[in-house]
């Protein structure tokens, strides 16, 4: 028989805070954003999910050993590539604190218990 080791679940409200206090490159949030308040506000509810699918592939790449250069150059073609915005003298070091943020966070993964469940609030 074969014992599988349970694999992490990312915390996605720790990464959407990092994505959105430190990314936002279409600029949705904040001061100078459309939109006032924070991702998990009700009201911003319907485009709360906007960078997730990025920042999951990211977090997944580093969790796995991927160079931290290597996750911000695919942040930075991201914003020019894939959304189509100019690279500005912001774009690299936005990535740049983003991966240092994911790496830094001791609690961006969270663990099953000893029967295999993620408790709700993961």
């Amino acid at each position: 028989m074969i014992n599988l080791v349970p694999q992490p679940r990312v915390n996605l409200s720790r990464l959407r805070d990092i994505g959105w206090s430190l990314w936002d490159p279409i600029g949705l949030l904040g001061a100078s954003g459309c939109f006032p308040g924070k991702w998990s506000d009700e009201a911003n509810q319907k485009f709360a999910d906007e960078y997730d699918g990025y920042l999951i592939f990211v977090a997944s790449q580093l969790r796995q050993g991927e160079p931290p250069g290597q996750a911000v150059n695919y942040l930075v073609q991201v914003e020019t590539d894939y959304i189509g915005l100019r690279e500005s003298p912001t774009t690299r070091k936005r990535a740049e604190a983003v991966v240092a943020a994911i790496l830094a966070d001791d609690n961006i993964w969270t663990w099953p218990d000893e029967q295999g469940r993620f408790t709700q609030n993961d």
